[in-house]
């Protein structure tokens, strides 16, 4: 383990030295805290976005929103109407900041210390500037990482699954409560799919539980932590719906032995935050974005 984390230092040296100037900060889209969800929502998916950054009327940034975050409001609605939800009803207010003299490495500590996946970057009199996102900074390890470094050395070897014919209930319980972004789907120890939760977000899911299920049973349902194959057994019959029927299948992924730099252009060029790790083409781990912050974080 000391061997690894020294070679990985190593091969990450350039990036301490690397600072946000060698990012083109993207401009931000952002929304008031007078949004309403089903709003936000329709701009996160008009420009495939995976957050919104909330600001006052003086553009300084108060909030922040996830697509977790929608589809995590959508499922505890309950009897409220979804038109009268507001951003500022569950737009995280724990905002961390850096300014423009930080450096890469500050924001991969940062995003690191905090599980988050961007940081907003912060001006004279503390207007927004841009926002830097895990993208940003695997976009940066191509250009910084000075020797090969194998997927095999940073990836994430507990993968959470599920099976294509698991209720969408079971799938969403996976996600909340191992705190995760996405779910590999497989079949024989075989990547067949990928959920996450930008797939929940265009979802009609509010009908689907007014329709099936009783709010007070499917909320027991997603807050328990310890589930019995009895009662996901029990619970099977409110949704008729399918991990199948949601999941991106064929997902694309990458093989133990290639190249860090091979996995970030993949996710880049697709979309996509994460990618099962195979090797003879069964699932061995998972490698996102986080997994190459990490790497910067701990050079």
């Amino acid at each position: 383990m000391i061997y690894l984390t020294q070679r990985i230092g190593v091969e990450l040296l350039l990036l301490k030295s690397a600072d946000l100037n060698q990012i083109i900060i993207k401009k931000t889209i952002t929304v008031s805290p007078n949004t309403s969800l089903l709003n936000a929502r329709e701009i996160l998916l008009r420009h495939n976005l995976k957050r919104l950054v909330v600001v006052d009327s003086k553009k300084r940034p108060i909030g922040i929103i996830t697509e977790k975050d929608i589809a995590k409001t959508i499922y505890a609605l309950g009897d409220k109407p979804i038109k009268t939800v507001k951003v500022s009803g569950f737009m995280s207010k724990k905002l961390f900041n850096v300014k423009k003299s930080a450096s890469i490495y500050d924001c991969a500590k940062l995003m690191r210390r905090h599980r988050i996946s961007s940081v907003i970057v912060i001006g004279k009199n503390g207007v927004l500037e841009g926002l830097i996102t895990k993208t940003d900074l695997a976009s940066i390890f191509l250009t910084h990482a000075v020797s090969p470094l194998k997927v095999s050395k940073i990836m994430t070897r507990k993968v959470i699954t599920a099976m294509p014919g698991d209720s969408l209930l079971y799938v969403e319980s996976l996600l909340i409560h191992n705190r995760i972004s996405r779910i590999v789907v497989q079949r024989n120890k075989v990547p067949v799919g990928i959920i996450t939760y930008r797939d929940f977000v265009p979802a009609k899911l509010p009908h689907w539980i007014a329709q099936y299920a009783d709010p007070k049973e499917v909320e027991d349902y997603r807050t328990k932590k310890d589930l019995t194959d009895f009662q996901v057994n029990q619970m099977s019959h409110l949704l008729h719906f399918k991990a199948v029927d949601i999941m991106a299948s064929n997902p694309i992924t990458v093989n133990a032995d290639e190249d860090v730099g091979v996995a970030v252009l993949l996710m880049i060029r697709n979309g996509v935050s994460g990618l099962p790790v195979v090797k003879n083409s069964k699932l061995v781990g998972i490698i996102t974005k986080a997994d190459i912050v990490k790497a910067i974080a701990e050079s």
